[in-house]
Parts: structure tokens; sequence; C-alpha cells
């Protein structure tokens, strides 16, 4: 035997899989229906996060189910370019060297970044590596490779070319230390404290004033109308009439609209269309001017009277409030919590800005989604998130597509001298449209690249060679596409996975059926990674876990100074450190990538949110190790052996009970193992697998193998070595999917002695239950069932009195059934060894003081001569009868409850009413033992 004393995955971990990698057994194999997963690219610029562990875990337990089962099995890896991230990281990196994004210019930037990729940005791929990530790397795509790229491009000129897309001005999330639109998703609402201002806006024929609430009094420069509910009689004779608004000195209508909350402040309100998304909504709506009032660094431009120009906005609102008041229009100042829109990577408070971008026009796209969903054609899981994804498809708006950045799929768009815009596939495209206007003058690119969720929305064909027929055949796009599965978390339901969809049904061939139109059949839909307390993990709170740092573990001085480097508020520090220390008083142990995976499996209830706690890391380890002990304890008595097998199936018929027990168990494993894959149950999954080795196996059945072991029935000895190699490879294959390393590493061990020729326990057939012909070994449950409750008993026994494990005792036996009598007289030898007994004997009549229990109605007695103290047992007696006494009485007072009775289910009285028999019962043995000792 080879395998290491005790287990340790630091020291097979990384060796298996530089073997499997360099192998090539991650390629799909076989000619097996097609299963498939697409990876959701993660940003080049990442790490992997508990997030990405938590996700990665549940696809990679898929893809290699699913290779079990003989399927040819694709996870389609790939990382994102990430436009913004990159950006920051790039100019970053370029200041220390005294260089900047400007001065480089677009073509020397773009040099450096791609520098950056070469360099640094395949971080993450190497640590999902680290957690067991079995994709398929020879096929990775990056988002800018020119496979993707090209596919971006096609799509654009499509959508084009259909009227799908256009430019046109419009307002974004706008960040003005970046320059550019952001996506919602890029835009982080952050609840503080601010004020409520009320301003005085002088009616114009000078009739009086309308008072207005305002939390933003410097966008009022670009106010274009004030507005009253229609059904607000305070107002209905204003409406039509004009205010001049202060400051400016402008006219501006007084207008009429429902979105007036009339409870709120006045009941009037100003409109603001080009610095507020309501506000632009009312002003198409009423056909209003947009003004915009700020320049894209956020200052305010010439459109706002020259005192406040170049003013930045925060200071220009002090300025304006400043001189509200000395005008005397400056009504009333109060405390006011606010929502206030921050971008993710800058932190900068977000401007609603009015500026022209490139859109896509949603309607028809979500009409179409809709229905796809809708029909069936992909399905959610949990089914409760198509409610999430039906709201958005029907409140869509268009969606903004352009970034005001240079890293990025730049946009296929050339302007003439005059502004008109050619969108085309390459610039010679572009002159051939040009040249059919007559055009033949200077063009000039569009500047702007396009969102990453725009090449995203591709990935699902783009990865597979769309448009380029013979990439698309080389890829297997037809074997494919739709996937099989995309696991993704539910915030990104509208920006991603509504987006694939709209877009893989509008490219596929129209005379594809619907359900083959769609990027993937189901959508498992995750809950987020909380702490142990249940709070998100941000690197604000200091509560963030790396998962290389579970899977190697870290010291406490490295995580300190992880957790509190480069925090956006430096303050916060001693606290982050006070907390970790209290945590983390040792740093953090190295668990190893399988207990970490087993530990995500078992918590992923369905679409919950999980609090992670690292006690379930340290509790998984220990089961890998349990499992590395028990194949020891196997290894060590099969040496020697030849197991008559080939491959997964038994040739031998079990001898033993035991052997039947443990087979029928495992049939009925392997059945459980099929439905919780099959309904995303991995937690579910985790419970049976580890309940089955765990318990099952490694302690129960490795217990009652050694009486055949160390008995003289070689015909016995030679059945219960091949069952114990048997069902241990079996376990090891249907834990696999979860604990990839551990398994493969005694999976190597173990197959040899069964005369299995395989290479890696990946390509070895998942057990089906349907393998075991287990239908006869009804009757070896219900023995082995019954021995494991004599067993359990009796150690108990052994236990509360102090016996040592060696010292052999008596057993006496009273009562019971017939089939108690049979049962004792197949399984004695079992009983004695496991019990340590010396003997067995049925009994009438009064015992000697004995310590006992009950077994069904059969009691089971240890006489007390020799072995304890008989006060004490007295006393231990007394406490046991006052407890079994209470249960007794919990168990009469809810059956005596009418309601318990008349509202409870069925199966919860007849269970409480079997608790009451089963209390009393032990109350009857407990009191006549506690008589014999009087």
């Amino acid at each position: 035997m080879t395998l290491a004393p005790g287990y340790d995955p630091k020291t097979f971990e990384t060796r298996l899989y530089a073997e499997w990698e360099s192998s090539g057994v991650f390629a799909p194999q076989g000619d097996g229906p097609a299963y498939s997963i697409l990876l959701p690219p993660p940003n080049v610029t990442g790490t992997l996060h508990m997030g990405h562990a938590f996700q990665h875990t549940l696809m990679d337990a898929l893809v290699r189910y699913h290779r079990m089962r003989g399927y040819r099995t694709l996870w389609q890896m790939g990382s994102d370019h990430a436009g913004i991230a990159t950006e920051m990281v790039v100019a970053r990196n370029i200041d220390r060297e005294g260089l900047t994004r400007d001065g480089l210019g677009r073509e020397k930037f773009i040099e450096k970044v791609w520098e950056w990729k070469a360099q640094s940005g395949d971080t993450i791929e190497r640590q999902m590596r680290r957690l067991g990530a079995s994709g398929d790397w020879s096929r990775s795509v990056f988002t800018m490779d020119p496979m993707a790229s090209t596919a971006v491009i096609e799509a654009f000129v499509k959508l084009h070319e259909e009227g799908l897309i256009y430019r046109g001005q419009r307002l974004v999330n706008w960040d003005p230390v970046l320059k550019t639109a952001i996506s919602d998703l890029e835009v982080v609402n952050e609840e503080e404290d601010g004020f409520l201002w009320s301003i005085a806006y002088p009616l114009s024929d000078g009739s009086g004033t309308l008072t207005v609430a305002t939390t933003r009094p410097e966008t009022m420069l670009g106010d274009t109308a004030v507005m009253v509910h229609p059904e607000d009689e305070r107002y209905a004779h204003l409406v039509g009439k004009t205010v001049r608004l202060p400051l400016t000195g402008r006219e501006i209508p007084v207008i009429a609209d429902a979105y007036v909350d009339r409870e709120f402040g006045t009941g009037v309100v100003k409109v603001t269309p080009a610095h507020d998304f309501n506000d632009y909504a009312v002003g198409q709506r009423h056909g209003l001017p947009m003004i915009n009032i700020f320049t894209p660094d956020a200052t305010v431009n010439d459109n706002a009277p020259e005192r406040y120009r170049g003013l930045d906005r925060f200071v220009a609102r002090k300025t304006v409030l400043a001189d509200l008041e000395a005008e005397g229009s400056l009504v009333e100042t109060k405390p006011h919590k606010l929502q206030i829109p921050h971008g993710d990577r800058t932190n900068q408070v977000i401007e609603p800005y009015l500026t022209d971008q490139w859109f896509v026009k949603m309607d028809v796209f979500a009409e179409r989604g809709l229905k796809l969903a809708e029909q069936g054609d992909v399905r959610f899981v949990p089914s409760n998130w198509i409610n999430t994804y039906r709201h958005w498809m029907e409140n869509i708006q268009d969606w903004c597509i352009s970034r005001q950045l240079w890293w990025g799929h730049r946009i296929p768009a050339w302007y003439s001298d005059a502004g008109k815009a050619y969108v085309a596939r390459d610039e010679a495209d572009a002159r051939a449209r040009a040249a059919t206007d007559g055009y033949t003058g200077t063009l000039t690119r569009d500047n702007d690249v396009l969102e990453t969720w725009f090449s995203s929305a591709l990935w699902p064909i783009s990865t597979m060679g769309w448009p380029d027929v013979d990439t698309m055949q080389a890829r297997d796009f037809d074997r494919f596409v739709p996937s099989s599965v995309l696991v993704t978390g539910f915030d990104i339901i509208f920006f991603w996975v509504a987006r694939m969809i709209m877009m893989t049904d509008h490219f596929m061939p129209p005379s594809l059926p619907d359900a083959a139109r769609v990027p993937f059949k189901d959508i498992y839909i995750t809950g987020l990674v909380r702490d142990k307390d249940g709070q998100k993990m941000s690197k604000s709170k200091g509560n963030i876990l790396d998962p290389l740092d579970l899977i190697d573990g870290i010291t406490l001085d490295d995580l300190l100074a992880k957790r509190t480097t480069g925090l956006m508020k430096p303050k916060d520090a001693p606290k982050i450190e006070k907390a970790t220390r209290k945590e983390f008083s040792d740093g953090i142990p190295a668990f190893g990538a399988d207990a970490l995976r087993f530990t995500m499996a078992a918590l992923a209830g369905p679409g919950r949110d999980i609090k992670f706690d690292l006690a379930r890391c340290e509790g998984y380890k220990n089961f890998c190790n349990k499992l590395w002990n028990a194949t020891r304890f196997v290894l060590m008595n099969t040496e020697g052996f030849t197991a008559p097998t080939t491959g997964e199936t038994s040739t031998l018929a079990p001898v033993t009970d035991a052997e039947r027990w443990i087979l029928a168990r495992l049939a009925k494993t392997a059945a459980e193992a099929e439905a919780h894959f099959t309904a995303y149950r991995f937690d579910l999954l985790a419970q049976s697998l580890y309940e089955f080795a765990w318990n099952e196996f490694c302690d129960w059945f490795v217990e009652l193998a050694k009486p055949a072991l160390n008995g003289e029935d070689a015909a016995a000895a030679d059945s219960t070595r091949h069952t114990l190699l048997f069902v241990l490879e079996r376990v090891l294959c249907l834990l696999h999917p979860l604990v990839p390393f551990v398994t493969e590493e005694l999976w190597r061990q173990v197959a040899p002695r069964l005369g299995i020729d395989g290479r890696t326990i990946m390509l070895q057939r998942y057990p089906h239950s349907a393998d075991f012909a287990v239908q006869a070994y009804a009757d070896a449950e219900a023995d082995i069932e019954w021995l494991k409750s004599m067993v359990s008993a009796l150690r108990r026994i052994r236990s509360e009195l102090g016996v040592p494990p060696k010292k052999t005792v008596r057993l006496l036996l009273q009562d019971g059934t017939a089939e108690d009598a049979a049962r004792i007289a197949r399984h004695a030898s079992q009983l004695k060894f496991l019990n340590s007994l010396d003997s067995i004997d049925a009994i009438a009549g009064d015992p000697p003081p004995a310590a006992a229990a009950l077994v069904g109605s059969l009691k089971l007695l240890v006489p007390l001569e020799g072995l304890v103290d008989l006060d004490a047992e007295r006393a231990r007696l007394d406490k046991e009868i006052k407890r079994v006494q209470g249960e007794q009485a919990k168990s009469q007072g809810k059956l005596a409850s009418e309601t318990f009775v008349q509202n409870a289910p069925a199966a919860v009285v007849e269970q409480e009413r079997k608790r009451l028999t089963d209390w009393t019962a032990q109350l009857e043995t407990l009191t006549a033992q506690r008589a014999r000792l009087s």
C-alpha cells in the first residue's frame, strides 16, 4: 500500500490538476449526447471571490457528473475584457511610470493594455484551476479575441441595418471621473444624510409664488417647468401659467402630471429633464426642452448664468443656496434621508447626464424574450425567478450600449464631415457605403466603444464561432447550442441573462423551432455568499474571505494586511483589524479545495443566500480525512486479494447480510444522487452522499465487515473484501463531482485491486441504481438495521457504565418476538465481536441488577455485578427516569390538545403517538431496572 498515513491535500491537489489538464481529459469526450455549460466570463482584472467559488463549484460538479455519465461534455471557459475596470488598472500602472492615458494616445494606451493582459490578465483562470474547475481551457475565449470581436461587429451592423440600433440624445448614468456612461449594474445606491430645500418660484403675473422642494438645488439652473398633480385643487387654477425661475429670470410653465406626489412637501415640484430620470420621462410626455447645465466632468457649463460657470457641481450648490437666501427665495432647509447613486469603480456620485449615445431598441426583443420563458423554452430554477425576469421585460427601456472609453470593441461607425454615420464592418465597407451617397471625403471613426454587456450578450454564440460557418462547424455549434444550463446570480438576470436570450434568439436561423433558438435550456439562479452573520461580504466591511486562503491557508498578519490595505475609508482599519483578530486569532488553516467545494455544495439551497461559516469547512475536511482513513483500512485488509470483478459490475454474489445491506443502501444513494443532480439540489446531494459515505460505509460497514474479515469462514471473508473494495470504488465515484481531488487520489489506489484499467476516475461510469441487483436484499436490510440498533444500544450501555471497550460483558435478553430470536441466532457472532460479549442468554423471571435498553420489544440487560458502583448507577437511573418522564409528559400534552390533534398534519399526529409509545416503553424498562436496584 502506497497511500500516505494522513490526509494532506497540499501533497496531491495541484499535482492531480496538472495531470488532468495535460492529459486533455477536460475536452469533450466520446459520442454521447451533448451537455454544455457556459462559464459566466469573469473580468480579466478580477480575482476569485467567494461568489465565483460557489458558482464554479456547482458548474464543475454538473460537468464532472455528466462527463461520468457518458455525455459529450463541454464547459466553455473564457473571460471578459471589462472595459472600465481594465482601463482603470492600466491607467494606474502607467501613472507609476510617469505616463498618462491622454499623453500616450489611444493606440499606445491599447498596446499597454494588451501588455498588461499578457502578464496579469489570467490570474483568475489560474485560481479557478486551484479550485478544480475542469473546463476545456483549450477552447477558452476572451471577449476581445478576433473570433469574439468578429461576432460583435457583425451583430452591431446587422442590428443597425434592421433599424434596431440607433444613435440619439438621452439621459444616462454618467461617471464624471471616468467621463463615461455606465450601466445600472455599476451604480450603487447608498442612503445618506442630506437636506430638503424649499424654494419660492414667483408667478410671472405677480400674483404670488409656488414653493417647490428639492434635494439638488444646483440643478434648478436647468429647470424647464414646475409641476403639480392634475387633481390637486390647490393648484388647478395655476396650470398653464408661468413662473420666473429664480437666479436666471427664465419663464417656465406650470404643468400638471400624475407623477407628482401630492403629499410630498407642498405638492409642487421642479422639472429638470436633463438631470433627473423621472423628470426626463415627464419632459418627454410634455415636450419640454432639455437644458444640460454640466460638462462631462460635472462642472457648470455655459447654459447657466455666468456667475456659476466653471464651478464644480457641489460648489455650485453652495453658491446657489447662498444666492437664493440673499434674495429671499430660500423658504426652508430641513434634514432629509436620501439615496445617493455612486459609481462602483470610482465611488463618485453619479450624474444623470444628457448625451449622445448608441442604443438598442428593446420593445420587440423583450416581447420575444418573454415569450420564450413563458412557454418554457428556457426554464428558471427556482421557478419563482421568472417573475423578476417578467417584471423587467414588461418595463424595459432602450439599452445604452456605448461607452466613452478606449479599451473595448470600438463602435463600427464612421462619420462624414457633415456628421452622417456609416455603420460598417470595416473602413473599406464604410467608404463603399458612403460612396453610394456620393460622399468621397474624409471618414472619421467613432471614438466610443461598446459596453461589455453587449459582447457578453453574444457569449452563447460568439464562443461557438458565429457568424463564420466554418468556425461554427469546427466548434460544434449545432451540438452545443443551446447549452444545457446557465449557473448565475440573480443580480444579472436583467443585464446578462435576458440579453443573451434575446440576442441568441434574434441571430439563430428563423427556421428553427423556438426551443432551438434559446442560448440555454435551464437557468439555475444562485443566492449570494454572505458571511457567517448574514452580512454581504465587502472590502469596506472587512469581512471578505478569499477562497484561495481557505484552500491553502493564510497567517493572521497576511490576512490583516489583505483586509486593511487600500480601504476606501482608512478610518475603518482599526475596527476591521480588531474583528479579524477576534475571529481569526491563528489565521486560517489550509482546508484544501475539496473541503471548500463540499461546503459550498452543502450550503447551496435553492435560490437562497448562504451564510458561510468556516466551521463547515473544518467539518468537511474531517469528512475527507474519514474517507482517507477508511480507504487505508480497506487497502490494508485487501492486500494480495484479487477481486473477481470487472470495472463497475460485481461478479461475486455477497455472502453476508452486511454486504447485502450496504449494496442496497448504495443503490438507493445512487438513485438519490441522480434525482438531486436533476433537480439542482446540491444541498440534498451533499447531505445524502455524506450520510452514506460517513455513517453507512465508513462507520457501519467497516465495523460490520470486521467479524467476517476476522472469522473462520473464508468465503465470507473474501466476499467481504470484495464488497469493501467494490462499494468504496463506487462511493468515490459518487463523490467525485463534489470532491474531485481526494476521490481521484484514493481511486487510483483502489481501482487496480478491482481490475479496473482506467487512467482517471473522471472517465469512470457514474453509479446508477439500476447497476445493482438489490431487489432481493430487503430482508438483509431489515436485519442489519436491527443489528445496528442492537450494537448502538449496547455501546450506549457500555459508555454510560464506563466499561472499557475490550472488557467482555454478559448480555441477557428478555421478551422480544420470534423474529428477534431468529435474528439473535443468525447474528450472535457479530454481536459478540462488535460488543465484546462473552455470552448471550435469554432469561425468564426477575433478572439480576442490570443496565437495560430496549430495541423494539426486546429488553437488553447487562448485569452490573463487577462493572459499576451500584449507588452511582441508581443516581444515573433516577436522572434518566426524570428526563424520560418529561418527554412522556410533552407528548401526552400535545395529544391531549384538540387544537394539535385536529390541525396538525395526520403524519405529525401519528408520529407523536409513536413517540409517546416509545417514551412509555422506555420508562417502564427504566423503572423496572431501578426497582431491581432498590
